[in-house]
């Protein structure tokens, strides 16, 4: 039961997160990435297949997100 509480958590903030503004959302997944992530994310994952698929979902949403995030960072701080 706890590996299914913490599962619908992680889901539950990553949903929220998703909401944020971009500088407030790079920073709450920094933070959501230091208490959730795992080495082998998928076997500790305990959620049913419509929760799993959101969860996806936004987990490569928000990797495409922090890659953009990333690269507009580095020319902003390239242009002064």
């Amino acid at each position: 039961m706890e590996r299914r509480n913490r599962s619908l958590e992680a889901l539950t903030r990553l949903q929220y997160i998703d909401s944020l503004d971009d500088d407030e959302k790079a920073k709450n997944l920094l933070s959501w990435a230091d208490i959730y992530l795992e080495d082998d994310i998928s076997k500790s994952l305990n959620l049913d297949i419509t929760q799993l698929h959101t969860f996806s979902e936004l987990f490569y949403k928000n990797i495409n997100f922090i890659k953009i995030y990333r690269a507009n960072l580095k020319k902003q701080m390239d242009n002064g």
